[in-house]
């Protein structure tokens, strides 16, 4: 299950992780977000014990959003060690983010 992060909790959970991250900025508004949603809770079923998957609401979490630069949504951002090491914008099918997951483990 995604994890629902905000500006309050993003470093304790995202930048402070002992294992990769995979962070879905999206908004309650935005069709595309709402196509990858089960994509991202099956990548978070698949890939437990092995990689943190955490979701960013835009409209609750301005800060963290502008933060990494996020101007369009969805983006998916994967962290490893604290960094930012890829990035996916748009809507995807879920194979594309299974590759750059399996390079991040």
């Amino acid at each position: 299950m995604a994890i629902a992060v905000n500006d309050s909790n993003f470093e304790e959970i995202v930048l402070k992780s002992e294992q990769p991250v995979l962070v879905d900025f999206w908004a309650e508004w935005c069709g595309p977000c709402k196509m990858m949603l089960p994509i991202v809770e099956e990548i978070s079923k698949e890939f437990e014990g092995k990689l943190t998957v955490a979701k960013v609401d835009v409209d609750s979490s301005q800060g963290t959003a502008a933060k990494f630069g996020i101007r369009n949504i969805p983006t998916i951002l994967f962290f490893k060690g604290g960094a930012v090491v890829d990035k996916q914008v748009g809507a995807v099918p879920k194979a594309s983010l299974v590759g750059k997951i399996e390079k991040l483990l």
